[in-house]
């Protein structure tokens, strides 16, 4: 008699009990600003300057004091006498009564001047003379010394993924190494012995039954994108012994190790008795689709997570629960990505009890339209969406609906 399948856990309650095995990781590593794009902050980022460091032009042209500017000079009127030319990286001295600063982006406002004329409002004349010919008001194209950053600001915290930008903020505040925390070691690989790896056996020339190997290769490239360190173990032999050792010496030198395919409830495969002999594991059915299938379990001091072997069930379930849960261990503090409400330009007919997330592409009306088949083995969809529409369960669509999109830039890296 078959024992009886345990109840669907929901999506939140699954990712809640997951992260709850993530402890972060506690090793913290010294990185190259240069070098550190991806990584995440063990440390607070505070700043011992301001930025800028003085007041500053913001545009190439005069700098001048408002008092001798209050009307826009004529050819009958008085003009400013151009007593010094300051460059950025310079600096000038104070500006006298009735005399202006040629001055360029990024120079410090000379002592006394209060206004910066961009040169296009600005006639040259001969003999060191300016003519000024809009009216400045006070503060006009300076920036203020600490607009960007004050001293002692916080201007990036722990637990902070850094960007592109995030590396030029703590560049402009002189960090040339940042504190960041250890690359999470992720042991990767699969098992089944109708597995091909491409490039072995020529499409004409495949067995009844084989099938390549794509599992490896976007759950490999997942992982590289959010900062870990991979070893991709191949393709282990299907027998328990060959499987039990595999996991053995995975586990000595990762912090995870990963793999997909074979945790199906019933389902006959070596990982599952394999993970048990040397550690602990438990089978989810989680209300998902695609995904249903996940394991998480212990191998000695390694977490072990077991993917659904569907690519396309592989590949969302990674993005929903894997991600999180290697950004944790890395410290992040936000941890799943935010939707966005847009319209369907499609309908979807067939309410499930599962919750369902959707391929879909953004098109030029600003909508969503829906890959036709939405099959858990058809990774083509993924490719050709841009995201999933996050669709609750029992729960249909009709064009024009509202949903809840997350672009794959939210959760692809």
């Amino acid at each position: 008699m078959n024992a009886p399948r345990p109840p669907l856990k929901s999506l939140d309650d699954a990712l809640a009990e997951l992260l709850g095995f993530a402890a972060v990781l506690a090793d913290v590593e010294s990185v190259s600003t240069f070098d550190a794009d991806g990584r995440v902050l063990a440390q607070d980022v505070m700043s011992a300057l301001h930025v800028p460091p003085q007041d500053n032009s913001a545009m190439d042209g005069y700098a001048v004091r408002c008092a001798d500017v209050l009307q826009a000079q004529t050819q009958t009127q008085g003009v400013l006498s151009v007593t010094q030319r300051i460059a950025a990286g310079s600096s000038g001295d104070a500006l006298a009564p009735m005399s202006a600063a040629r001055i360029f982006t990024g120079a410090p406002i000379p002592s006394g001047a209060d206004a910066v004329v961009m040169q296009e409002d600005c006639d040259v004349l001969e003999g060191g003379a300016v003519r000024i010919k809009a009216v400045p008001a006070p503060g006009q194209w300076i920036r203020r010394a600490g607009e960007d950053v004050t001293l002692g600001a916080t201007v990036l915290s722990k637990g902070d993924r850094l960007t592109p930008a995030a590396l030029g903020l703590a560049a402009s505040i002189g960090m040339n190494l940042l504190p960041v925390a250890r690359r999470p070691r992720v042991a990767l690989f699969s098992t089944g012995d109708e597995l091909v790896m491409p490039g072995e056996v020529a499409p004409g020339q495949m067995k009844p039954g084989s099938i390549y190997n794509s599992n490896r290769f976007f759950l490999r490239a997942l992982l590289l994108r959010l900062g870990c360190e991979v070893s991709d173990l191949g393709i282990v032999p299907d027998r328990l012994d060959a499987t039990v050792a595999a996991l053995q010496g995975a586990a000595e030198q990762h912090d995870l190790i990963l793999t997909s395919g074979g945790v199906s409830v019933g389902e006959e495969d070596h990982i599952k008795p394999a993970v048990q002999s040397l550690g602990s594991l438990d089978l989810w059915q989680i209300a998902i689709k695609p995904g249903k299938p996940f394991a998480y379990g212990r191998v000695q001091d390694a977490h072990f997570i077991g993917l659904p072997g569907n690519p396309v069930s592989s590949f969302v379930t990674f993005l929903l629960l894997v991600r999180p849960f290697l950004l944790k261990l890395q410290g992040v503090t936000v941890v799943t990505p935010e939707s966005i409400a847009m319209t369907a330009h499609f309908t979807w007919a067939r309410a499930d009890k599962r919750r369902e997330f959707l391929r879909v592409r953004r098109n030029a009306a600003g909508g969503l339209d829906l890959f036709a088949n939405q099959s858990a083995g058809v990774l083509t969809s993924a490719v050709w969406g841009d995201g999933l529409v996050d669709n609750p369960s029992g729960q249909t669509i009709q064009q024009g609906d509202v949903v809840r999109f997350i672009p794959f830039t939210e959760v692809l890296g």
